[in-house]
């Protein structure tokens, strides 16, 4: 049996290519849309991928069945509750797939999503009945579970879901104890609360320490499964959607998406609707930047917060660095969004001889915003961070809009009085700032490495209104 793993950082995403080494048949499960990988490993090995399978109808990035399909003739492969747009072959409890001495039997683990399930791979030359690993999609993950209160599936609800998850994380518990756990999310993915930033376990280790597989009634996992979730971006549901669908694949989309824009065309889409998303990193951006545009650093949670702030709807202009347009396009494509119309060509040189169009987005450090704060009036503090990030520790008298929030609060943001906007580290406080200054703030200045920069100057938090030692520059607050 030969089994890789991918994992993709960005997306804390895991697909898997799994295949028979005598037969040369090979399934590919939970690809991301980009499968130039797959094919290519494929290939150099000899193996044939007879089919892409996916454990659900993922809601954090489209996957790339229909690309594998399109370009290896794979079959889709998915659970009996599953309804597309495409042709799909429907699998039940402990159907088999069969790529020779490697089988892939199937385990409906519904919960995270109704047709949900996972694939225990069984490598025949050393047991036909004790499994090497199952592939469990979002149903268990290292350290937690998928949650089952994404609203991506229409019609059933977390209560639902919850009872369904509680009855196949008991069926996954009892696997034998060294079967691998490779589940299709790792830590930084929204599908959970408590991800591991292991990739890959045991069920026995599982059994140990994961705090779902304990021991507990129904009633009491599903006050516990259903508490404390992050909230999902927006773009969620709309993938989940597009995974239904019959789609063009992404090498279409590129052929349209990756098209060099003058200034001049630039501006005319700009005024017609399109927005313009920055993906240099935030100093580059302040420093010059096209009016308008928004940030959002191809060095960060990129597709993530571009899901999260953009709109699918509407047309998408990239702004950025030579060479790094098809990188920015092809990211977004990962998350379905096919919206895009171009890029400037040449980047912000381009705005050379049109100094009309360019914009600077001020910055201020730590220890100058500690002086600010006593001018009268002092600078409003913006904090972007989540509120649970808030509640942990924030500096005195400043106020929490989470960056998912911004532009639908705006209005809680003076217009009259100075901004300091800050996150933790600087990340999203540079994507806010910009957020303001599309919206015609004039005002607003980011702060420099974010609340950890506040923390690494030995400058006071508070918490729930008591004061709070400063952290080292190491602390993890």
């Amino acid at each position: 049996m030969f089994l890789k793993q991918y994992y993709l950082g960005c997306l804390a995403h895991a697909s898997y290519l799994v295949a028979d080494e005598r037969t040369k048949q090979a399934i590919v499960v939970d690809p991301q849309r980009d499968v130039e990988q797959y094919l290519q490993d494929a290939a150099a090995a000899g193996y044939t991928i007879k089919y892409v399978a996916l454990t659900h109808f993922h809601a954090d990035f489209l996957a790339g069945h229909i690309e594998l399909r399109n370009r290896a003739g794979a079959e889709i492969v998915m659970g009996s509750r599953a309804q597309a747009e495409f042709a799909v072959r429907h699998v039940n409890e402990n159907d088999v797939l069969d790529l020779g001495d490697v089988q892939i039997r199937i385990l409906e683990t519904p919960g995270h999503t109704p047709e949900g399930i996972s694939l225990l791979v069984f490598d025949r030359t050393r047991s036909a009945d004790v499994p090497q690993a199952v592939l469990t999609g979002d149903t268990l993950f290292i350290g937690d579970v998928g949650r089952p209160d994404l609203l991506a599936s229409i019609g059933v609800t977390a209560d639902e879901l919850a009872d369904m998850l509680y009855d196949s994380l008991r069926k996954l518990r009892d696997l034998p104890e060294p079967t691998l756990v490779y589940p299709a999310h790792g830590a930084g993915s929204m599908c959970g609360k408590n991800l591991s930033k292991e990739t890959v376990s045991t069920i026995g280790e599982q059994r140990k320490f994961n705090y779902a597989l304990q021991p507990m009634s129904r009633e009491d996992f599903k006050k516990l499964v259903t508490a404390d979730q992050p909230e999902a971006p927006d773009y969620f549901v709309y993938d989940a959607i597009k995974n239904r669908q019959e789609r063009p694949d992404l090498a279409t989309t590129l052929q349209t998406s990756l098209k060099p824009l003058s200034v001049d065309e630039v501006v005319l889409l700009k005024n017609q609707g399109a927005q313009l998303v920055d993906v240099r990193e935030a100093a580059d951006f302040a420093g010059a930047h096209f009016a308008g545009s928004i940030n959002i650093g191809l060095k960060g949670k990129y597709a993530t917060w571009c899901g999260s702030i953009l709109n699918h709807d509407q047309p998408i202009v990239v702004i950025a660095d030579a060479e790094s347009e098809e990188e920015a396009v092809m990211r977004l494509g990962r998350i379905g969004f096919d919206n895009v119309v171009g890029y400037l060509r040449d980047g912000m040189a381009a705005l050379e001889s049109r100094p009309e169009l360019i914009r600077k987005q001020p910055r201020i450090t730590a220890a100058a915003l500690a002086d600010l704060r006593h001018d009268s009036p002092a600078p409003f503090i913006l904090d972007v961070r989540a509120e649970k990030e808030w509640n942990g520790g924030h500096l005195a008298g400043s106020v929490n809009i989470p960056l998912t929030h911004l532009v639908d609060r705006i209005d809680e943001v003076p217009a009259e009085r100075s901004v300091v906007i800050h996150c933790e580290g600087g990340y999203r406080s540079a994507i806010g700032a910009s957020l303001l200054a599309a919206h015609g703030r004039t005002n607003v200045t980011d702060l420099v490495g974010g609340i950890k920069a506040w923390l690494a100057s030995q400058l006071p938090v508070e918490s729930d209104g008591e004061p709070v030692l400063a952290c080292t520059a190491g602390c993890s607050k």
